[in-house]
């Protein structure tokens, strides 16, 4: 049986791992937060959510996976994201 963790790397691929990483994230909605992030918390406590889970390296994976930063546990970096966002339109 193979234990550790699952991290999704910069190409978007799955990747075996003996660390869970910095970072979490939600497939569905294509957000990633600290570990501790109260948003996540309440989500995995109403259930549903931990199957939508999973981990990144680092930021510059998240980013790279096509995810966003979330606006409750990373607030710089959202509204850094969203600025961004702003000016592509």
């Amino acid at each position: 049986m193979r234990t550790g963790y699952t991290l999704t790397g910069a190409d978007g691929q799955a990747q075996h791992s003996d660390t869970r990483g910095t970072l979490g994230g939600n497939r569905r909605g294509r957000v990633y937060g600290r570990l501790d992030c109260p948003s996540a918390l309440r989500a995995i406590a109403r259930g549903g959510y931990a199957g939508q889970r999973v981990f990144f390296a680092d930021e510059a994976a998240a980013i790279a996976a096509g995810y966003r930063p979330c606006a409750v546990c990373l607030p710089v970096a959202y509204a850094a994201w969203k600025g961004r966002d702003a000016t592509t339109r």
